[in-house]
């Protein structure tokens, strides 16, 4: 099985030759709740989030990958909070990721029900830190810490 993989990531490799490039949100409602999305594939909650399509840039795919998942909109990106392109972040395909912080409103409407299961907001004393997908949980925490990270 870790041959196949390996063999996979080497092909992979071969076919993109370089990360592919994405956003992450970590979207604050007005009473300072953070929402989470449920990825279908594996049940697990994340940062909303999603790969940066050709023509666009960073804030226009934070607003899309935002409404797609969650039907939230960005009122304001408040600050970088970091760039992670560890190859172990993502386990499906090395990617690079960008993480934001946004202020966002409106009310919850799953567009992408192939990805996304569920849409919740957490307050900070509820948050599920330990369980999240990818890197996540390091990306959360980075954010509470109030840190800038470049991984």
């Amino acid at each position: 099985m870790l041959r196949s993989w390996q063999f996979v990531k080497t092909v992979i490799g071969i076919i993109f030759r370089h990360p592919v490039t994405g956003a992450t949100i970590i979207p604050i409602l007005p009473d300072g709740q953070i929402v989470f999305i449920r990825r279908r594939d594996t049940g697990e909650w994340g940062l909303p989030g999603g790969m940066v399509n050709w023509g666009d840039d960073i804030p226009t795919t934070v607003r899309r990958e935002l409404a797609e998942e969650t039907g939230l909109e960005v009122v304001n990106i408040r600050r970088l909070v970091g760039v992670y392109s560890s190859f172990e972040r993502d386990p499906r395909i090395h990617s690079i990721s960008v993480l934001v912080e946004a202020d966002v409103q409106g009310s919850f409407q799953i567009q992408d029900t192939l990805e996304i299961s569920d849409v919740k907001a957490f307050s900070r004393e509820e948050l599920p830190l330990g369980k999240l997908c990818h890197d996540h949980d390091r990306q959360l925490q980075d954010y509470l810490n109030g840190v800038t990270t470049l991984a």
